[in-house]
């Protein structure tokens, strides 16, 4: 991995092991790595395997792309402000297909319900 591909990761992967209120401990043992490791990676003192990576990433719920080098399409997964929220859908994220159109159907549902009552009140 080129040096600059590296640059920003240590931060990306401190803050969102943070976010998720994972210890070093934790996301090492989540994530199939030596807790070691953890800190190397966050101190920009050791660069991980491409299979580390994408275990990191998994296990963080964000993109290997964001991890590696802060691509867009997960901002708003990595700046997402309510932490509750979040964390609930991170964790919808390993349910099967079936259930997950479930909760996106109630979902749409939830704010269909919503923009009706707005029109209603206007």
């Amino acid at each position: 991995m080129p040096a600059s591909d590296n640059v920003g990761l240590p931060e990306r992967l401190k803050a969102l092991r943070k976010q998720k209120d994972f210890s070093q401990q934790e996301l090492a043992e989540r994530a199939s790595v030596h807790y070691t490791h953890i800190g190397r990676y966050e101190r920009g003192q050791a660069k991980p395997t491409t299979d580390t990576l994408r275990r990191l990433a998994e296990t963080l719920g964000v993109s290997l792309d964001y991890l590696v080098d802060g691509a867009t399409d997960d901002v708003a997964r990595a700046t997402f402000e309510d932490r509750e929220l979040l964390r609930q859908f991170q964790e919808l994220q390993t349910l099967d297909e079936e259930d997950k159109r479930i909760v996106k159907t109630l979902i749409d549902a939830f704010l269909a319900k919503r923009k009706i009552q707005e029109l209603m009140a206007s």
